[in-house]
């Protein structure tokens, strides 16, 4: 079994643009986003960012690349296309793990004409890319990817909220499914990765952007276990712990990987993580990658090391 793996996690990327929207495609919820996009999000979130970012992963090259969420902004149908042609650009899709965050589920859209486009990223191991307009919703996620001797097992917490909301909710179907995930995993000896995209420490989020069942999913990783916890959507560095008995499984919130940094601390950067098998602990190794507008370009920040127990 191999005893090593390098993979890197991005979030936040909010990749997509909205020059030439309709109006008639902003009814509901979609019209506040849009005015948010407008007024802020634009001059916040930019290409050249997500450009620079990845010329820099082309140069440190990381075995495997994890997106936890928000590719998009309000759910659009023609966004979907837009960041499918940037997946097809960041990788293979045996090389990217994708789970949707809450501005890819902004409001209700069709299987088809959203996440179908990106499915080839987010399925799990040995699963076919569905044909027709069949909503996979309820089969996708949990997703498992092995890679090495790390199980990434990937999340959706994307669920169409209310006008000023940004709640997100697992489910009981996919806690369930997780359980048995985290127990046939953990069998494995493998270094089980848990991906959502909303902070899962209760109370650590404001309550309209919180994840509803955030405790239940917090109670199955402590029944069950879990090595590492990796989360986006509050775009800035977190670092948490959920509590299980006799340890606890460290937790990881990123910024947005397209923040040029007009808000002090919210500059975009990405983690680059490093598994290594001992005899009996694993070795996380985290080095953490900041943009530089000034020079534009990617630098190291800070590294450090941790070791889990088996």
């Amino acid at each position: 079994m191999e005893n090593e793996l390098t993979f890197a996690q991005l979030s936040d990327p909010h990749l997509s643009s909205l020059e030439g929207v309709r109006w008639r495609d902003l009814a509901s919820k979609r019209l506040l986003g849009y005015l948010s996009w407008r007024k802020r999000r634009r001059a916040e979130h930019r290409s050249e960012v997500l450009d620079s970012m990845q010329r820099d992963l082309e140069i440190t090259r990381p075995e495997h690349l994890v997106i936890t969420g928000d590719l998009i902004q309000i759910g659009l149908p023609d966004e979907f296309r837009q960041a499918r042609r940037w997946l097809e650009a960041l990788g293979e899709p045996r090389d990217v793990t994708v789970i949707p965050g809450n501005h890819d589920a902004y409001v209700g859209v069709p299987w088809a004409h959203s996440f179908a486009l990106w499915e080839p990223w987010m399925i799990s191991d040995g699963e076919s890319v569905a044909t027709g307009a069949a909503d996979r919703s309820d089969t996708v996620f949990p997703s498992l990817r092995i890679r090495g001797p790390v199980a990434f097992i990937g999340l959706c917490s994307a669920v169409p909220s209310a006008p000023f909301m940004a709640t997100g909710r697992i489910g009981a179907r996919q806690l369930q499914r997780l359980e048995a995930l985290l127990e046939t995993t953990g069998r494995q000896r493998l270094f089980r990765v848990v991906l959502l995209h909303h902070p899962p420490v209760p109370g650590e989020e404001k309550w309209r952007k919180r994840l509803v069942d955030a405790g239940r999913l917090c109670q199955v990783i402590a029944r069950c276990g879990a090595e590492l916890v990796l989360h986006g959507h509050r775009h800035r560095a977190v670092q948490s712990r959920i509590e299980i008995p006799g340890t606890h499984v460290p937790v990881f919130g990123i910024p947005s990987a397209s923040s040029i940094g007009r808000i002090p601390g919210r500059a975009a950067q990405y983690y680059r993580y490093r598994v290594v098998r001992k005899e009996a602990v694993w070795e996380l190794h985290i080095a953490v990658l900041g943009y530089a507008a000034a020079q534009d370009r990617f630098s190291k920040l800070s590294e450090s090391c941790i070791e889990i127990s088996m």
